[in-house]
């Protein structure tokens, strides 16, 4: 995933839910594996992240609202 390329968490979560089809698709090559598994790394370090966030955001509205 490209720094300058941020999806939305919707999207990242779609591509992650593709790599893992194709991940399940024994015809696939060794290198085309490690390929899909190191980007769905890298999205799903994204998506927690954004998770995370959205949970600090969260927990401070909570606290104002306390």
């Amino acid at each position: 995933m490209d720094q300058t390329e941020r999806p939305s968490f919707e999207e990242a979560l779609n591509k992650l839910e593709e790599i893992v089809s194709k991940l399940e698709d024994e015809s696939i090559t060794l290198e085309e594996s490690v390929n899909l598994y190191e980007e769905g790394v890298k999205l799903s370090k994204f998506c927690s992240e954004i998770l995370n966030d959205a949970e600090l955001r969260i927990e401070q509205v909570n606290e104002v609202n306390s």
